[in-house]
């Protein structure tokens, strides 16, 4: 018994792993790489400008690429009624002459030779070398007649044009409403420098939305949809 209590008198070691020391967060390992590394981050407001200014410069450079392949329009004048009106909206194809030659039938946009910056949509009627003329209401290349298929408001009777030779890299425009349209007839056979690109999609009024056609308009032949066997 005297051993017993003697042994609950003394004093009991605390084991080492138990003791508790106060340490500063500092000297925790781990706690001061997390301090620094946000110290180095940059502020949250620069990473967003940083993210606006990419997107802006990407899509500056995507619009830039596009408009070198597809511009819009806008139809301001009754030309080529009634197939085109005013205030529609077309894109033309800026590719279709560098990789390939404009053919009879084709719609294009060009430069006007009088005031280059004016824009014209006409359709092609007649080639480098092609011999065209008008009697009455019939156009002639080469002495036989040009078959158009698609919708036109006709020359007046009695009109007589020609014969002119198409001079290398020139083409002879028309537009569609023949009796008012400022074309070939009046500012001469056009320059093929001068054109911006072929007609390709009209966009405006949603209604009228689809691709636009050409023809293969070759003399003495019916004609076809251009690409249709």
């Amino acid at each position: 018994m005297t051993h017993t209590s003697d042994r609950a008198g003394e004093s009991m070691p605390v084991p080492p792993e138990y003791s508790l020391t106060q340490t500063d967060v500092d000297a925790q390992p781990g706690l001061a790489d997390d301090s620094s590394d946000a110290a180095t981050q940059p502020p949250t407001a620069w990473l967003l400008l940083r993210e606006v200014v990419e997107t802006v410069v990407l899509s500056l450079v995507i619009f830039l690429l596009i408009r070198q392949v597809v511009q819009n329009y806008r139809i301001e004048s009754h030309s080529m009624e009634p197939n085109f009106y005013e205030g529609q909206f077309i894109l033309v194809n800026k590719l279709a002459y560098k990789l390939g030659t404009p053919k009879r039938g084709d719609v294009i946009v060009f430069h006007n030779p009088n005031n280059p910056s004016e824009d014209y949509i006409k359709r092609v009627i007649a080639l480098p070398g092609d011999t065209l003329e008008i009697r009455d209401q019939t156009i002639y290349i080469n002495g036989k007649v040009l078959n158009e298929p698609y919708a036109q408001n006709r020359l007046s009777p009695g009109t007589v044009y020609g014969p002119v030779v198409i001079e290398p890299d020139h083409l002879f425009v028309m537009g569609d409403n023949r009796p008012n349209s400022s074309d070939s007839r009046r500012f001469g056979q056009l320059s093929e420098d001068l054109i911006v690109g072929q007609a390709w999609l009209r966009v405006w009024p949603l209604n009228q939305f689809g691709l636009i056609q050409h023809y293969a308009l070759e003399p003495g032949v019916p004609a076809t949809v251009a690409g249709s066997s």
